[in-house]
């Protein structure tokens, strides 16, 4: 518990989850396991936390952030014990680092990418040059950073497949992940934002105002991973959000079955 207590990482606990669940009881109790997951996954990870705790374990410690920032932390060696990431690129420099146990790599979740708005905002907005510069008016678009961060990098994407990344590039609001830049747009800061449909889900304070073509950008999933130092533990957690119970909780919170 002591390196849990010393974990440097901002360590933001939701205590909303999206319903009751009853975890599946693998394995006995033991240290809690340190979790670094993709700031989209607040609510879900929260709730299949509690989930587990639910049945005598330790409940997981879990750290939200941008999937480029844990990754980076993983990389100088900070000890945890598992990695959920909102993209595969990431995990795959993280493998390559030597930091993760490579038979322990699964998908766990799926996501799609939306288009918000604040209340009062547009209910529909055109996926075309001119219908999001119309939305957008005066303002920026909130997207977390198109360069490194996962939810900007598949923004950047769909806006290039859609042949007009070149119009909004100069009208980026970036968010240091995109629970940051669905805060501007919650704000009334920004009147339209890039999203994933789990975040628009999650916010009572926006609405979904289009969504980006699947073909538009990467598939948006989910890798999951032990890291080197993890101990059986985290493995029964690994295993209980993969398990059917686990499912059912990614379900309630608008993820969809990831690609095996």
């Amino acid at each position: 518990m002591n390196r849990i207590l010393a974990f440097l990482l901002p360590i933001l606990i939701f205590l909303t989850g999206c319903g009751a669940s009853g975890g599946d009881g693998n394995g006995p109790a033991g240290e809690a396991p340190l979790v670094l997951a993709a700031s989209s996954m607040q609510e879900t990870m929260t709730e299949a936390a509690d989930a587990w705790a639910s049945e005598g374990h330790e409940r997981p410690v879990v750290s939200f952030a941008a999937t480029s920032a844990l990754a980076r932390q993983i990389e100088s060696g900070v000890d945890a014990d598992l990695f959920v990431a909102a993209d595969q690129d990431w995990m795959d420099t993280v493998e390559a680092s030597g930091r993760i146990r490579p038979a322990s790599r699964t998908n766990v979740a799926a996501n799609a990418l939306v288009l918000v708005a604040p209340p009062g905002g547009p209910d529909a907005v055109a996926l075309t040059r001119d219908g999001v510069l119309a939305a957008l008016g005066d303002g920026r678009i909130a997207m977390a950073d198109p360069a490194a961060v996962p939810a900007g990098k598949y923004g950047r994407a769909a806006f290039e497949s859609l042949g007009f990344w070149s119009d909004i590039a100069p009208r980026v609001a970036q968010g240091e992940n995109v629970r940051a830049a669905l805060a501007l747009v919650e704000r009334g800061a920004a009147p339209l934002g890039v999203v994933y449909a789990t975040d628009a889900m999650a916010s009572k304070e926006v609405r979904r105002a289009a969504t980006f073509p699947a073909e538009s950008h990467p598939p948006i999933v989910y890798p999951m991973a032990l890291l080197s130092g993890a101990d059986g533990e985290a493995q029964a957690f690994a295993d209980f959000l993969s398990s059917p119970r686990g499912q059912q909780i990614f379900a309630r919170c608008g993820f969809v079955a990831p690609p095996r």
